[in-house]
């Protein structure tokens, strides 16, 4: 199979939840890998972070940078997280998509210039695109951010899932569903749906037992690390202190 297939198939296995760690750097995605995870996916935050911008604010260029020295450094499949396309054609984003060597990809239906919801039949469009132009390289993961936008209706998720699943979305990602609803929006949409691990939410297992099939978890992985190197320099800075104060 290829790597693209490989991902895809693990939607579907025994194993599942399907859990990807979500690497910044190549360092960390090398981590996740020896740990022995099958695949990773991106977080465009927490690469945002590792970077020195903010969430939203990462050049394109940038970004794939960043997706292309993590699936450099892994041979396992990696999916990266391209927020909202950052508005290229959809040939041109599956050619990045590719040249970064991702064969899968996070697309979200939120409007990054107004900061509220896409219509759903365009977002369906810009997925129907992106799939015509990928054929099966790709994995895509179709994000719905109504909950997000607080739509907190689950009709609202199912009606946009309904419509990527049909303009050939291999999963949904209902980004900050209530952990209830992850079964009723699986049985009605008709795709694996993704859940993001949130720190004071259900745990990945949990999450699977809820009906989500591919677990993620955002920027949280990166924020977990960096609480830790703080903690290391705050140590250190300690250390430091206690030395100069016995001269």
């Amino acid at each position: 199979m290829t790597t693209a297939a490989a991902l895809r198939a693990l939607h579907h296995g025994p194993d599942l939840p399907l859990v990807l760690p979500g690497p910044w750097d190549a360092a960390s995605a090398r981590v996740f890998a020896d740990a022995g995870f099958s695949a990773l996916a991106t977080p465009s935050a927490g690469i945002a972070a590792s970077l020195g911008y903010e969430d939203g604010a990462t050049p394109a260029d940038e970004m794939f940078a960043a997706v292309t020295r993590i699936v450099r450094a892994v041979d396992i499949p990696v999916s990266a997280d391209v927020e909202a396309g950052y508005g290229l054609s959809a040939e041109e984003l599956v050619a990045r998509l590719l040249d970064a060597g991702a064969v899968g990809c996070n697309l979200e239906d939120t409007d990054h210039t107004t900061g509220t919801l896409r219509d759903a039949h365009q977002q369906a469009d810009r997925l129907a695109a992106v799939r015509a132009e990928a054929g099966d390289a790709l994995v895509i993961n179709a994000r719905i951010d109504s909950y997000l936008r607080g739509v907190r209706d689950q009709e609202e998720a199912i009606r946009r899932g309904r419509l990527y699943a049909a303009a050939g979305a291999d999963c949904v990602y209902p980004i900050l569903a209530p952990p209830p609803h992850l079964a009723g929006l699986a049985a009605a949409i008709g795709l694996p749906v993704n859940a993001v691990v949130t720190p004071d939410g259900p745990s990945p297992r949990a999450l699977g037992a809820l009906g989500a099939s591919r677990i993620t978890f955002g920027p949280g992985l990166q924020q977990r690390a960096m609480a830790a190197v703080t903690g290391i320099a705050e140590r250190l800075r300690e250390e430091l202190a206690g030395e100069s104060g016995g001269e």
